[in-house]
């Protein structure tokens, strides 16, 4: 059996991660897709609320599982949860030059992982959660946001952020 393991921190999922998710479900019998915490960065959503709208994302997928993670190497965490695989995306040369590097850290640490590259068609290779939340303010935002995000997490934003516009 098959099992990968597709992480971030999906601060809010975008429909770029939704696309990496239903190709890893189709490429992996079992497939996590884990939520790490960095403790440098701010959120503008806590955990439990990007798990929660990562979960009403993906319903209908019989063989994804979500998870989270923090103060470990996603190697260890794939290691953790018997995942054989790390599924990475890659949108641009900037994406390539580090994730080639991290792949390389990950096989010193554990060499039984494989790192597994994937580049999304290009209507939906520019979209990043950072360029969504960006996006939040101006008159408008809500119809040019709801292009980039799945209807959980609009209605996430929508609640959140009523006030703005």
């Amino acid at each position: 059996m098959k099992k990968g393991v597709y992480a971030g921190s999906f601060d809010p999922i975008t429909y770029g991660h939704l696309w990496m998710i239903e190709q890893g479900a189709k490429l992996f019998d079992s497939f996590v897709v884990a939520i790490g915490t960095n403790p440098d960065k701010n959120y503008t959503f806590s955990v439990e609320e990007r798990a929660s709208m990562l979960r009403e994302s993906i319903q209908g997928f019989a063989n994804i599982a979500v998870g989270t993670f923090e103060n470990m190497f996603l190697v260890d965490y794939a290691k953790s949860i018997q995942a054989g695989y790390i599924l990475r995306g890659i949108r641009s040369e900037g994406d390539y030059e580090y994730e080639r590097g991290m792949r390389n850290i990950n096989s010193d640490l554990n060499d039984e992982v494989t790192t597994v590259f994937l580049i999304p068609p290009r209507e939906i290779a520019e979209i990043s959660s950072s360029t969504v939340k960006g996006l939040v303010g101006p008159q408008g935002w809500q119809k040019v946001i709801s292009r980039y995000v799945p209807e959980p997490v609009l209605h996430k934003f929508l609640t959140n952020f009523e006030n703005f516009g």
